[in-house]
């Protein structure tokens, strides 16, 4: 994706969102699955949004405490992967957190425990910082030089050319589905 070259595209954004949501409650479902579904006879939608099953006086409590601690780095890789800029991570954390804290709202009233709040925010904490620190690390990656580089015997090295036919291939890939988006936006 060029960088410098974002529009305003509010269908990529929810888009984003509700793939991003319904991986978040996927892998949360994976992890109450197994951590939770080992401890009670029958899972429910109580342990996703009841403020009441995040308790620490009940093992059964810190499983669920586990399951959304271990949510947040996972939603931080999907958030590298789908959203990839880390100016971005903070924004759809909060949005994941937040449609969160609806649905469990409307489920079972406004949270009033204080381990709710806490495992939340440490959640939220966990997947911006994560997701921000994983993309910084792929915006900061050196970008490969299309130069050629000369052995003593003037041939290219074969490490080289790889790289230029990589990123060669890559740039008319993207420039590629730019045009053809280009083309289908302004056809009508």
């Amino acid at each position: 994706m060029f960088y410098g070259a974002m529009v305003w595209d509010p269908w990529l954004i929810v888009s984003q969102i509700v793939c991003l949501q319904c991986l978040y409650y996927l892998t949360l479902g994976l992890f109450m699955f197994v951590l939770v579904g080992t401890r009670v006879s029958r899972m429910s939608l109580v342990y996703f949004f009841d403020y009441a099953t995040l308790t620490a006086s009940t093992v059964t409590g810190w499983c669920v405490i586990s399951s959304f601690l271990l949510s947040a780095p996972a939603g931080a890789f999907y958030i590298f992967y789908l959203i990839e800029r880390a100016k971005k991570c903070l924004d759809f954390s909060a949005t994941v957190y937040i449609i969160h804290l609806f649905i469990c709202i409307a489920y079972g009233g406004w949270p009033s425990s204080i381990t709710w709040w806490v495992v939340n925010g440490t959640g939220l904490a966990v997947m911006a910082l994560l997701g921000e620190w994983l993309c910084i690390r792929r915006e900061l990656r050196e970008i490969p030089i299309l130069t050629r580089y000369r052995s003593s015997k003037g041939i290219c090295s074969r490490l080289c050319c790889g790289r230029m036919i990589n990123a060669s291939l890559l740039l008319w890939r993207n420039f590629w589905i730019r045009f053809m988006k280009y083309q289908f936006h302004n056809v009508s």
